[in-house]
């Protein structure tokens, strides 16, 4: 089950994992279930304490036909200059499965680079671009106990809600904050 807003798991600094082992396992597993059986909208990353659980991972899957991978103790350790916003189907604004129905405009780095452990224990440092940036960039801001809604008013942008019109299609109505 997912974690939702307040819950103030959502905004704690999450643990670092000493040892990969059956416990930690167990928690992917359940990451992985949740990730998959997120729908309206579907997810394309989780961060642990999105379970309820504060430790340092978050699993992605940028499409929806895409394997699930894994990322332990994750770490940027470099930002490009540039920024880039989500484009990807028509949508171009960051939304979050622990804020449901909440949406808003987000520019982030549009590479990064990441240090992490991978699930069977190795250390990497990989970089990313583009939609997968984005999503770890948010997984990453989960673990430090940052919602995306913060990113969006730290860069004056404005949020939206989804809501149903009279004949049931759905519509983002601005949030006057």
């Amino acid at each position: 089950m997912i974690v939702t807003v307040p819950n103030p798991v959502l905004t704690t600094p999450a643990k670092p994992v000493v040892k990969i082992d059956k416990k930690i396992l167990g928690i992917i597993a359940r990451m992985k279930k949740a990730l998959i059986e997120a729908d309206k909208p579907k997810g394309v990353g989780l961060a642990a304490p999105q379970i309820g659980v504060p430790y340092r991972i978050f699993i992605v899957r940028p499409k929806e036909d895409s394997p699930i991978t894994v990322f332990i103790n994750p770490e940027i350790i470099e930002r490009s200059k540039d920024l880039s916003e989500i484009k990807r189907e028509g949508n171009k604004l960051e939304g979050c499965l622990s804020v449901p129905n909440i949406w808003g405009h987000l520019k982030r780095p549009a590479r990064v680079k990441l240090r992490f452990t991978d699930v069977n224990g190795k250390r990497q440092e990989k970089e990313f671009s583009g939609f997968l940036a984005t999503i770890i960039q948010h997984e990453t801001d989960h673990l430090d106990g940052i919602l995306f809604t913060k990113r969006v008013l730290e860069q004056k942008e404005k949020l939206y809600e989804g809501k149903e019109d009279d004949k049931g299609n759905e519509k983002l109505v601005e949030i006057k904050i």
